[in-house]
């Protein structure tokens, strides 16, 4: 049961997305990287989901995680803040996806009560936690990177369990994990495309 396997959590953010990696081996973890990926200065929205896209992407082909972890956006007031929150999200786990990595979502709450023991901790509270658990001798100046990092770990955590959270194994779990029921009168079901046929 030593088998390694690498674990990418990602915070998805059309300001700043955070993103971190470990490495398990059996029960044990380690730190690999966490970073962020800074979206400021940009003002067009598309172009900042293009970049969310192609940065995913390439922190997939670079480290070749097995799984990936990605915070659940949480319901706020601003449906314009809740839908870019929603669409950045969206575009991360689609190049997961893409690669046909795993993903898991976790709501805020539990990650946060994986890491503290505490739903409402603070961003400070799990940074500094995190710290101690991973041995990481700084913390970067923004905790974004911080947020993805603990998803990785909360999904470290909460492996082996019966039930994580919401996990898509590919385009057709996706596909049938939030797709409507047909409304009675026989309506046709939608074909489900199998990424993984067809593979040379």
């Amino acid at each position: 049961m030593s088998k390694e396997r690498i674990i990418l959590g990602i915070d998805p953010g059309t300001t700043i997305m955070g993103f971190g990696l470990i490495k398990v081996v059996g029960k044990t973890m380690q730190f690999i990287q966490m970073n962020e990926l800074d979206l400021k200065k940009y003002d067009d929205h598309y172009l900042k989901l293009k970049l969310i896209f192609e940065r995913t992407i390439e922190l997939i082909d670079t480290h070749n995680p097995d799984e990936i972890a990605i915070e659940a956006p949480f319901f706020g007031k601003n449906v314009q803040s809740m839908l870019k929150l929603g669409r950045a999200q969206g575009v991360a786990m689609a190049a997961g996806l893409s690669r046909e990595i795993p993903i898991t979502e976790y709501l805020p709450k539990k990650i946060k009560m994986a890491i503290t023991g505490s739903g409402n901790s603070s961003k400070e509270q799990v940074a500094k936690m995190l710290q101690s658990v991973l041995g990481l001798k700084t913390l970067p100046k923004n905790l974004d990177a911080t947020d993805g990092l603990a998803a990785a770990v909360c999904h470290f955590y909460n492996s082996g369990r019966i039930e994580v959270g919401k996990s898509y194994s590919g385009w057709d779990a996706f596909v049938k994990q939030n797709s409507h029921p047909a409304p009675k009168g026989g309506a046709k079901t939608p074909t489900v495309i199998n990424l993984r046929k067809n593979k040379i």
